[in-house]
């Protein structure tokens, strides 16, 4: 197994800090060395089961605690979301992330989850699923049949996550994050930036990212999209800016060098050339589909026409081997 460095926060904030352009650098080095740069990896994400979660995070539509009028509807059946991932396999994903608004599942709920894993894996997609809370033999269950990914974000520093909810805590994070490691399954494991956090909660989110053993396979970084009717509704008023958000992107992909990091929920506000910034400074996932979750999601058309436009397209699932510059010197 590869070994982890442990990052410190200082030599997180040493990284941010660096010249921009140096910083660039340093971080499509690294990228190249473990992925093609010219290919993206597309997920599709399909809200399962939507509102009702009795957690009162201050971001989230389908909190109980907030009066966001989104539309509530039950859980969907296995053939909607067989209709869904084939949708999502014409349009390029190679993954298909399915959520519920839960806090943690049922043994009838994850047992119809389960059936929906298996229809998305006869496609010859990978599965990805977020439910909340798990225990490790739920874990394993998931991992039986077939699961390949389990998202469970850190959010934020452990004590700004602290002021975002009250329902649940930092260690109840780590602890389903744990037990998704132990039953061998994949984690996508990220956060959210620009809630009103300082670059302190910034960079302490990144660490704890980094340093979680082994790192996660995914990285998720959200940039908030503020919703009417949670208490961070005009929080949107204050972004953190493009640039600052490359940094992000150029510094988690110095960091975990070997994960998918994916520009998430945001991107729709990246112009072209911001996008394409990002992409450069390591980013190399995004989410396909009209929306995620409850917000909207950057326009299919657009993206294509974007990797089009920049010599790119969706990775095929097949290994990168970075090519071996040979120099031959002259007799």
């Amino acid at each position: 197994m590869t070994h982890t460095p442990t990052w410190s926060l200082q030599q997180v904030f040493d990284l941010y800090q660096l010249p921009l352009m140096d910083l660039l650098f340093k971080a499509q080095t690294i990228h190249r060395q473990h992925f093609n740069p010219n290919e993206i990896q597309a997920s599709t994400l399909v809200n399962i089961q939507q509102g009702g979660c009795p957690e009162d995070c201050k971001w989230c539509a389908q909190s109980v605690h907030h009066n966001t009028k989104i539309e509530v509807y039950p859980l969907m059946k296995t053939d909607e979301v067989l209709h869904k991932a084939k949708q999502a396999k014409a349009m390029g994903a190679s993954r298909v992330c399915l959520g519920a608004a839960w806090r943690k599942p049922t043994a009838s709920q994850l047992g119809k989850v389960k059936e929906m894993i298996a229809t998305i894996k006869s496609l010859d997609l990978e599965a990805c699923v977020t439910l909340g809370q798990l225990s490790t033999e739920q874990a394993h269950e998931l991992k039986d049949a077939g699961l390949d990914y389990y998202n469970h974000n850190l959010e934020s520093s452990p004590e700004y996550f602290a002021e975002m909810t009250t329902t649940r805590n930092y260690e109840d994070r780590l602890r389903t994050i744990h037990n998704v490691q132990t039953a061998g399954l994949k984690t996508c494991c990220g956060g959210i930036v620009g809630m009103g956090e300082s670059i302190e909660d910034q960079m302490t989110l990144l660490m704890n990212l980094a340093n979680l053993s082994p790192q996660p396979k995914s990285v998720p970084i959200n940039n908030l999209t503020s919703v009417v009717g949670t208490p961070l509704e005009h929080q949107n008023q204050k972004p953190i800016g493009d640039i600052a958000f490359i940094r992000l992107i150029a510094v988690a992909r110095i960091m975990m060098p070997q994960s998918y990091i994916r520009l998430s929920c945001g991107r729709e506000r990246l112009s072209d050339a911001a996008q394409a910034l990002a992409f450069f400074a390591g980013g190399n996932s995004f989410f396909l589909g009209e929306k995620l979750l409850t917000v909207n999601n950057r326009d299919q058309v657009a993206d294509k026409a974007l990797l089009k436009s920049l010599g790119m397209q969706f990775d095929n699932q097949t290994a990168y081997i970075p090519t071996q510059v040979c120099v031959q010197h002259a007799e």
